[in-house]
Order: structure tokens, then C-alpha cells, then sequence
């Protein structure tokens, strides 16, 4: 799907026509410079390359910096391919939040909040205080049995535990478009987006 990459600025509201408070995430859309566009010919497949944020020269490595020397653009900090583009690009081109003017729902892509290590009841929702049969005894928020002792003989890959909890990559589907600010590359949709403030987020039709 088209799309680009942006910056999660924080969250704010705005009114509504009938007058009601929408909770509302503001992004900052682009601009995204076109790196590369990938072919069936050159690369099996067909997309566009875009970068966003400038990188220091010293930063960059060689072979990033012939990369960007071929497309004619400045170094980018994140990069991030994107297919089925209505309009056609060459590299060096600039996508601007514009993209986004006549669209109604977008999915937004970020990588959640880490919590650091966490129980099974705050990962997982269990009960935590219950029955003190099935290998919990009488501790309130442990796991209790996680798995038979003679057949298999192991723990099954899955089983719910304690570990860490967020910093994973999260999608959020259909959120909608409440206003577009083209003068800032603001995107403003309805609702929250996984990351903290100033994470890097992908924003798909």
C-alpha cells in the first residue's frame, strides 16, 4: 500500500461539527525524499524507496552514501519502501503529506511502548489471586503449572510467562483522518497510535 514516513508529535483533541471532543494524535507527515524506485527487472519486485529526517555525513557509511549519491538526495535517517503508488516518482522527488488530502482511513505502524519485564498478570491478564490448586499454592500473581510432568516432559513454545512487555512492532487499522495541515506536514487522525513522542511511525492508505 502507498504511504509514508513520519514523526508521532503527541497527542491533542479537537470539537467536532456536533460539538464533541475527539481525542486526536498529530503527526508530522514528510516531507519523504524517493531514494530508489525497485523494478521487476533490476529487483524481482516493484516499489519506492523513501527516506525521512536528514543524517550527518559523518554518520553515514560509504556504502549508504553512494546509495543516496545515486538518487542525488542528502543522506536520510530511516528508510522504508512503499508500493502501488497512483503517481509515478524518480528518485529525488519530494512526497509531501498531500498524499493523504483525499483519503478517509489510514493504518499506522510503530513500535509500542517497552514496560520492561513484566508478570503474567500484567502481560497476560491472568487472574492472579484464585484457586490454590494446579501448581499455584498460595502465591497470589504466579503462573502456576505451565505444563504435564511425564508426557510431553517439556514446556510448549508459546506458553504464556513472565518477560517483556511492549517495544514490538504494532499495527493500528482504519483510523480516521480528522484534518490535514499541508503548511506544517501535519497529519491529525482520530484516536492513538503505538510509540512514545518523536518515534518514527508508517503511515499506509
Amino acid at each position: 500500500m502507498p504511504g509514508l514516513l513520519g514523526k508521532k508529535i503527541g497527542m491533542t483533541s479537537v470539537f467536532s461539527a456536533e460539538g464533541k471532543n475527539i481525542p486526536c494524535t498529530v503527526i508530522e507527515v514528510g516531507p519523504c525524499v524517493v531514494t530508489q524506485i525497485k523494478t521487476v527487472e533490476t529487483d524481482g519486485y516493484e516499489a519506492v524507496q523513501v527516506g525521512f529526517l536528514d543524517k550527518k555525513e559523518k554518520h553515514t557509511t560509504k556504502p549508504e552514501m553512494g546509495h543516496f549519491k545515486k538518487a542525488g538526495v542528502t543522506p536520510k535517517r530511516h528508510l522504508a519502501e512503499f508500493k502501488e503508488f497512483e503517481t509515478e516518482y524518480k528518485a529525488g522527488d519530494v512526497i509531501t503529506v498531500d498524499l493523504f488530502a483525499d483519503t478517509d482511513y489510514v493504518d499506522v505502524i510503530g513500535t509500542s511502548k517497552g514496560k520492561g519485564f513484566q508478570g503474567v498478570v500484567g502481560r497476560h491478564g491472568f487472574g492472579g489471586v484464585g484457586q490454590t490448586t494446579h501448581g499455584q499454592h498460595n502465591r497470589l500473581r504466579a503462573p502456576g503449572s505451565v505444563g504435564a510432568c511425564s508426557y510431553p516432559a517439556k514446556v510448549f513454545k508459546g506458553t504464556r510467562m513472565a518477560g517483556q512487555k511492549g517495544n514490538e512492532r504494532v499495527t493500528v487499522q482504519n483510523l480516521q483522518v480528522v484534518k490535514i495541515m499541508p503548511e506544517h506536514n501535519l497529519l491529525i487522525i482520530k484516536g492513538s497510535v503505538p510509540g512514545c513522542k518523536g518515534s518514527i511511525v508508517i503511515i499506509e492508505k
